[in-house]
C-alpha cells in the first residue's frame, strides 16, 4: 500500500512539473501609472525555452463605446501612452511574420469580422504609441475575432501557451472583444 501511494505521489509530482514546464510560467509586474492615468504593466511568460514579455498601458472603458476606442480599419496602438512592446529572447513567428530575438511594437487594426496584428520595429526606448509609424512596420498577421465570456473593463493582453511548449496564442481583450493569433517559438 505504501509503495502504491509513493508511486502515485511521484507520478502526480512529475505530471505537475511537466504541466508547469509546458504551460508557461507567467508573472505580472506593475510599472506605475502613465500620463493619461492608465496603469502600466509588464507581463512575462516562459514558453518552452523562450522568455517573452509584453509591456503596455491598460486603459479602462469607463462607460465609453468600444468602437470609439478601437477604430475599425485603422491602426490602433493597442494600449495607452507609450507603445506596447513585445520582447523575446527566441525567434517568434506570427503567421508569415518572423521576429528575431529583440523588442517590437504591437499595434492592431480592428475590423468588423477580423483583426490584424501589426508588428513593428521599436524606434526608440519609451517610444510613444501614437501617431502610428508605418515606416517602422515589419508585417501583419491575421487575428481571429471573438467575444469575451464577460466584459473586460481594462485592456488585457495575454498568452495562452500550447501544450507542446512550441508556441501559443496571443490574445487581446477589451470590453466584449477578444482578438487572438497563434505564434510559434523557434531557436
Amino acid at each position: 500500500m505504501t509503495v502504491i501511494i509513493r508511486t502515485a505521489a511521484a507520478a502526480a509530482a512529475a505530471l505537475l512539473f511537466t504541466a508547469t514546464a509546458v504551460s508557461g510560467a507567467q508573472t505580472t509586474t506593475q510599472l506605475g501609472t502613465g500620463g493619461g492615468g492608465s496603469p502600466h504593466v509588464k507581463t512575462d511568460w516562459t514558453i518552452g525555452t523562450a522568455h517573452i514579455s509584453i509591456s503596455y498601458g491598460r486603459p479602462s472603458l469607463k462607460g465609453r463605446a468600444e468602437a470609439t476606442l478601437m477604430p475599425t480599419g485603422r491602426p490602433w496602438r493597442t494600449g495607452a501612452d507609450e507603445a506596447t512592446v513585445l520582447t523575446t529572447d527566441r525567434r517568434l513567428t506570427f503567421g508569415s511574420v518572423a521576429l528575431a530575438p529583440g523588442s517590437y511594437t504591437i499595434n492592431t487594426v480592428p475590423g468588423a469580422a477580423s483583426w490584424q496584428l501589426v508588428l513593428g520595429k521599436l524606434g526608440s526606448p519609451k517610444q510613444w504609441g501614437i501617431p502610428y509609424k508605418k515606416e517602422l512596420e515589419i508585417g501583419r498577421a491575421a487575428m481571429v475575432l471573438g467575444k469575451t465570456a464577460a466584459p473586460v473593463e481594462q485592456l488585457t493582453i495575454s498568452i495562452d501557451p500550447d501544450r507542446s511548449g512550441s508556441g501559443g496564442v496571443l490574445r487581446i481583450e477589451w470590453g466584449s472583444t477578444s482578438a487572438a493569433t497563434m505564434f510559434t517559438v523557434g531557436s
